[in-house]
């Protein structure tokens, strides 16, 4: 599965330790059109490249990958 353009959702609903990123705050590394400005680049963190897309995690909009990534969140604090 490819992301979806425009989603963002997994830069936006976990926390990413390694940036200092938390839950629910878009990454500074996300661009006004939710791509990610540092993808394929070494300083993107392991874990925002370990994470592939899947129909369960992107549900079939954004507003589903939000949701399910929070949830996802909290269910692993």
């Amino acid at each position: 599965m490819e992301c979806r353009p425009g989603c963002g959702a997994c830069c936006i609903a976990p926390s990413i330790s390694t940036l200092a990123k938390p839950a629910g705050v878009p990454c500074r590394h996300l661009s006004a059109d939710f791509c990610c400005l540092i993808f394929g680049q070494p300083e993107r963190p392991a874990c925002c490249g370990g994470l592939q897309p899947s129909a369960e995690m992107c549900g079939a909009h954004r507003e589903q990958a939000l949701a399910f990534l929070a949830a996802l969140e909290l269910a692993t604090r």
